[in-house]
This record gives structure tokens, sequence and C-alpha cells, in this order.
């Protein structure tokens, strides 16, 4: 496995490998890798020539400093994971790498951007828009493969490659979860074990509401699930919303045939956790 820590000297080894005719799989990463990361590395490696993983905290996608300084940096064990797991090359830039300059670039997704994760994190989705394209430019992948459990983020990212013309192809891999239905996540590792049990209930309560569907309203399903969640004393929601499974819109009725995500955040011991599930409609 070869670790790359400049721009220079990744887009030189992408290059020898684009005249070799190699196809590159790419997984942009923030580190603090966990299972979820490494079936992306595995998907990759089935459908792509050689796998490209990026680590990089990005800071412009911080709307709180705290969360940016709280966030689990563990370089050492992120790079035995992805030795372990097959991965060619791993690009490691630091922040003036990346950004040399301030960051004055804007996207505008419309809708897309402005509801759920856009709502409670302004300029979240700008930052996170902005770090992929510039890692796609370095890298200049095939194929890009991100976890549907950032449902919102892999929407948006499909609008920017659109928006800005890139000959990449996103691939969505499903959720990967804990025993207890927990999805994976980075911020897992803040929790505590009781915290980490009583977690498990999100994807219980999303997938029950889910069956409630279609013979329960959008309406009463989202009443019943913020019921739910705030049964327990340590769990406190944020918002759960219904909506289009393409455009993010609220779903008001369902549509037979035109699936929906039910999406949810929900904080637990100081630590803020997302989910979603498909609603078939």
């Amino acid at each position: 496995m070869i670790i790359l820590r400049t721009i220079a000297q990744t887009t030189q080894q992408v290059g020898f490998l684009r005249k070799e005719g190699k196809t590159i799989g790419f997984v942009p990463t923030m580190g603090a890798l966990h299972q979820g990361h490494i079936a992306l590395i595995e998907s990759a490696r089935r459908q792509s020539d050689v796998v490209v993983c990026s680590i990089f905290v990005n800071p412009i996608q911080f709307n709180d400093p705290v969360d940016l300084q709280r966030y689990p940096r563990t370089e050492e064990a992120d790079l035995n994971m992805l030795g372990e797991a097959g991965c060619h090359i791993v690009f490691i830039p630091a922040v003036e790498e990346i950004y040399p300059e301030p960051v004055t670039d804007t996207y505008d997704f419309g809708y897309l951007d402005k509801v759920m994760e856009g709502a409670f994190r302004p300029g979240h989705f700008n930052g996170v828009s902005v770090v992929v394209k510039r890692l796609f430019d370095i890298i200049r992948p095939d194929l890009a493969f991100f976890g549907e459990k950032d449902f919102q983020q892999l929407t948006v990212i499909r609008a920017m490659v659109i928006k800005s013309d890139l000959p990449v192809q996103i691939v969505a891999c499903p959720t990967i979860r804990e025993a207890n239905g927990l999805a994976m996540s980075s911020r897992n590792l803040r929790l505590t074990q009781e915290n980490r049990a009583i977690a498990g209930n999100i994807y219980r309560i999303l997938t029950e509401a889910s069956r409630m569907a279609p013979q329960a309203t959008p309406e009463k399903i989202t009443e019943w699930v913020y019921h739910q969640i705030q049964a327990y004393p340590e769990m406190q929601i944020e918002y759960f919303s219904l909506c289009d499974s393409e455009t993010l819109l609220p779903v008001d009725a369902w549509q037979p045939g035109k699936p929906a995500r039910g999406c949810i955040a929900v904080y637990i011991g100081g630590v803020r956790l997302i989910d979603n599930v498909e609603f078939g409609g």
C-alpha cells in the first residue's frame, strides 16, 4: 500500500496508473475508520482495478468548531485497516495542501442542501461539495463509493457531479450496522457503552415506522417516530423527515412505486447520530 501526502505525488501516481489503462475506484473518508468504510473499500476492489482512499478531516464542513476538535483522529489504526482490506493507495493531505488559499467556492443546490442536515448545519454541504470536488480533481476516479447512511450527502454529491460535469460514477453502498442495528459511524467511538446500546433503538424505531406505510399517513408516522424517540430520556430528536428519495421534498401522501426515505438526527450523550431507511410508499 502506497501512502501519499501531497497533491503532486498523488497526481503523478494516478497518472501512471491511467496510462496503464487501470480503472480507479475512490473512497473519500475523514478517518476514524470502521467496517462501514471497509465495506466501501471492498466494493471498490470488486468494481475497479486500483483502490484509492483519502483520509482528510475537512474543516470547512464543520459548522461547530468544538465538533471539529472532537472528531477522532486514528491514522495508525486506519492505515492498518486499509492495508488489511487491500487498499492500494492512501492520500493523507494536510489542510494547507487542500486549501492553500481561503475557500470562496459556493454551490447552489436549490432545495437539496437546505433541509434536514442543511437546516441544522448551515454551510455543511457546501464544505462537503468543495472538498469532494477537489479530491475528484486530484484523484480523477472512474468510480467513487459512498455509504447510504449519509443519504442527503449522497444526493448532494450526485448533484455536484452533474453541475460540474465530472466523468465519475457515484456508487451508493448499503449502510453497515452494528449487531444492535446502530448505523456504523466514526462518532460512535464517543458513545458510552450504555448509550451505544440505547442508540440501537433508532434503527428499530425507523424499521417499525417503515412497516406502517402505506396504511398510516406520513403525518401519523412522523408523530409516532417522535413519540417513540422521546420515550428514551437519553435521546433528543433533532428532526425526522419523510422525503422523496430523489428530490428530498417532504412526502405528504404515499405514491405507489415512488419510494421515500425516513431520515433522522438524534442526540445521545452529546453525540449527534443520523440514520435513514427506505419507505416503500
